[in-house]
């Protein structure tokens, strides 16, 4: 039996309450299944807001089919919800939305769509009426209650000092994660921070059901991107991360460097690429030093990679024993 059972491991019917959260642009077919496969739940990475929205469709159709024929568990797609001047969804963001919930209607996977950056609130209905189990990343506990108010599933409460992007009024995850778990009546699942069953256990005695995790995924040999990137992270300490414009939390590279002595003295920033080019040639092609390497804080506690077979099972009974310590015997559930 599985050592941890919580509301959100019943909702999904999984075996451990650890979620790789939304990482990309880049493929990461390969370390969704693996995570899928070890018990938790895995993420595709959609192929990016910049993508032009036929090619980015065939691109995510083909991610999810190849994800799917690596596991037979359940699965998540993450989708950016990205707007437009005029308010609306963005084409390529709805473009991928739809096709998430025409697959599902289609009886086939996902079964999960994990909801980012901004709100699909106009799709809504459309998410749950496709069968799909809906999570919204939240950066408030303003955003957590509209959320919930509209009919998603869980939330994944985001707290600054996680990587990539992140929300504009900085709240960490030691006030946000409980502040969310006081307001809402659906599964909470803590970002930010989390790298080990030390910080599932504090996760679940905040008020969570279970945590997502990016960064400490990076660091295993399961993701397909390149080996550059890991030791990025493996080579991170503490404040060698910054927060750019969007906002968004990455490590510190020639690059940054060169865009923090701009900001400082106003100077011209040049960069040898640019949007989400950046990121893909960090991910894709191991360029760290002119690249983006998104990543969290808790880089600086990530010092060897794993595979995620051993880590899920790991996490989860470390954060069962200490939990059953703590209670002195009583079950960790929520």
């Amino acid at each position: 039996m599985p050592p941890l059972s919580t509301r959100f491991t019943q909702l999904l019917e999984i075996d451990h309450p650890i979620v790789q959260d939304g990482m990309g642009p880049y493929v990461t077919d390969r370390l969704a299944a693996a995570v899928s496969n070890a018990g938790g739940l895995g993420t595709v990475s959609s192929p990016g807001r910049e993508a032009e929205p036929s090619r980015g469709e065939r691109e995510l159709r083909s991610r999810i089919a190849h994800t799917a024929s690596l596991t037979d568990r359940p699965f998540a797609v993450n989708v950016p919800v990205v707007r437009d001047p005029s308010g609306s969804i963005s084409e390529i963001s709805a473009t991928y939305l739809r096709a998430v919930i025409a697959a599902r209607k289609a009886g086939e996977p996902p079964k999960v769509l994990i909801t980012s950056s901004g709100f699909p609130g106009e799709l809504c209905e459309d998410i749950r009426d496709a069968g799909l189990i809906h999570l919204q990343k939240v950066g408030s506990t303003r955003q957590a209650v509209k959320a919930a108010a509209a009919g998603v599933d869980a939330v994944i409460a985001s707290g600054y000092e996680m990587g990539g992007h992140i929300a504009p009024h900085p709240v960490h995850t030691m006030v946000l994660v409980p502040n969310v778990a006081d307001a809402v009546d659906i599964p909470v699942l803590l970002s930010g921070g989390a790298r080990d069953g030390r910080a599932l256990a504090a996760a679940l005695c905040l008020g969570a059901s279970g945590v997502a995790m990016g960064t400490r995924f990076i660091a295993t040999e399961d993701i397909e991107w390149h080996p550059a990137y890991a030791q990025a992270v493996l080579a991170a300490g503490e404040g060698d991360d910054l927060v750019t414009e969007g906002p968004a939390r990455v490590l510190r590279n020639r690059a940054m460097e060169r865009w923090s002595a701009a900001r400082r003295d106003g100077s011209p920033y040049t960069a040898k690429y640019r949007g989400e080019k950046a990121l893909f040639h960090a991910q894709r092609d191991g360029d760290v030093d002119e690249g983006i390497v998104s990543a969290g804080q808790v880089a600086s506690g990530i010092t060897e990679l794993v595979t995620v077979q051993d880590l899920l099972p790991a996490m989860a009974d470390e954060a069962a024993r200490l939990l059953n310590r703590g209670l002195e015997g009583r079950p960790p559930v929520r």
